[in-house]
């Protein structure tokens, strides 16, 4: 009897090619006919892309859950592969979607030899890859830097490489809350590399152009640009899963996030938002930065003090998600409960010990193993790989955005490969 193989090895049993061209140029259609009017998208090429009828990689910031659409459409009638998060691949509302269209499966912020294989066939075939070199879409509204390696994976293939800037995009599917809210979304695209420059580049030069040309803060944008984006009167629902510190007294996780403010339980600090997500504070008491992006980035430069105590230790009771094995996860999930425990992050690094279908169960990741973690949805959990294999963490406290700001600071105060933009943001 032939043995039944796992959702993970029909995956990688694939061998992708280009997408089928007349499927790919309809569902597009369909996308353009119902999305691009109503998320407001304005595209300007810089450089043409539609008419490089070649082999090419388009990179772009990770804006938001919508970027294919934004990404996608514009570049018609070209067709395009996509790389996405190999998890993705074992939701069943995606899962035929992305075998239909011959997207790539790529395990975040770890290195997969499969991905590189793949994308190779695609491109020797005379196809084009998007891909968006962050990893995930973006958690504050603005770019964290490329992924390690992103560099060294661009000069290989040496064909044109082009970029797209999504302007807008995080505004209307931020984060912190999975409800729409449509406005204006703007796109660019132009020209990042030639196949000569890529020659004679470093992995390194690549990487840092590619951060200062991606780089982009959708709430100074809409500082300057003030475009209202609808909503139901819950434009800061869930906000305090990001901003969980406050300004003002600077107690932790004491922030409040719903219908259009977002207060201090402990001390009263806080903001009332409008549609163009500018924040006007309470009174004159109240301090408030000046955008959400600021507000997130004195967080980190917090935590940025808190690590170089050498005790420094986060602990948190969790669930722990595994991908099944034989079949695909159902009503949106992003993993299976199938144990429960603790984990501790330290300037030792990251620690799961619990349980995992009842039994014991515990790993360890070096600092250096760990540059940040993956995030399916919103910021109410968060996933990394151990041995290869999908490990999701369900916190029993809403202190998920400090475990990322926290793990993504240890690994580079330890001299981690993932280190900060060089430039001013």
């Amino acid at each position: 009897m032939k043995e039944k193989l796992t959702v993970a090895q029909k995956i990688h049993a694939r061998k992708i090619k280009k997408p089928p061209t007349v499927i790919y140029r309809i569902l597009a259609q369909i996308w353009k006919m119902l999305f691009m009017k109503k998320y407001g998208v304005k595209v300007t090429y810089n450089v043409d892309i539609r008419k490089d009828k070649g082999s090419y990689i388009l990179v772009s910031n990770h804006a938001s859950r919508a970027d294919y659409i934004f990404t996608g459409v514009p570049m018609l009638p070209n067709c395009c592969n996509y790389v996405a998060g190999y998890n993705e691949f074992h939701r069943s509302h995606l899962a035929f979607v992305f075998k239909l269209l011959q997207v790539i499966p790529k395990k975040n912020f770890v290195p997969d030899v499969y991905t590189i294989k793949q994308v190779s066939r695609v491109l020797q075939s005379g196809g084009r890859v998007v891909l968006f070199p962050e990893g995930m879409s973006s958690i504050s509204g603005a770019n964290q830097p490329v992924a390690v390696g992103t560099g060294k994976f661009i000069k290989h293939f040496g064909v044109q490489v082009y970029y797209s800037v999504i302007k807008g995009g995080y505004l209307t599917t931020p984060k912190y809350n999975l409800n729409d809210r449509f406005g204006k979304v703007e796109v660019v695209f132009d020209r990042m590399f030639t196949p000569e420059e890529l020659k004679s580049l470093t992995p390194e030069q690549i990487e840092d152009r590619m951060n200062e040309l991606l780089y982009h803060d959708d709430y100074a944008w809409n500082k300057e640009k003030g475009y209202e984006y609808k909503n139901n009167g819950d434009i800061a629902d869930g906000l305090h899963t990001l901003l969980y510190r406050c300004p003002k007294c600077g107690k932790e996780f004491s922030m409040k996030g719903e219908g259009n403010t977002i207060r201090c339980l402990e001390c009263g600090n806080g903001a009332t938002i409008c549609n163009t997500y500018a924040m006007t504070p309470f009174d004159d008491t109240c301090v408030i930065p000046e955008t959400q992006t600021a507000w997130f980035n004195m967080q980190r430069e917090q935590v940025k003090s808190e690590i170089l105590d050498e005790t420094f230790t986060l602990v948190e009771k969790v669930k722990l998600g595994n991908l099944p094995d034989y079949e695909n996860l159902k009503d949106l999930k992003t993993s299976e409960i199938v144990g429960e425990g603790t984990i501790t992050l330290n300037r030792n690094g990251f620690t799961y010990d619990g349980t995992r279908k009842g039994k014991p169960f515990s790993f360890h990741l070096t600092p250096a193993e760990l540059p940040t973690y993956g995030m399916c949805t919103d910021v109410s959990r968060f996933y990394t790989f151990y041995k290869g294999e999908f490990m999701e963490f369900y916190p029993e406290n809403e202190t998920v955005e400090k475990w990322f700001l926290a793990t993504e600071e240890i690994h580079r105060l330890t001299g981690g490969k993932w280190q900060d933009f060089k430039f001013e943001k």
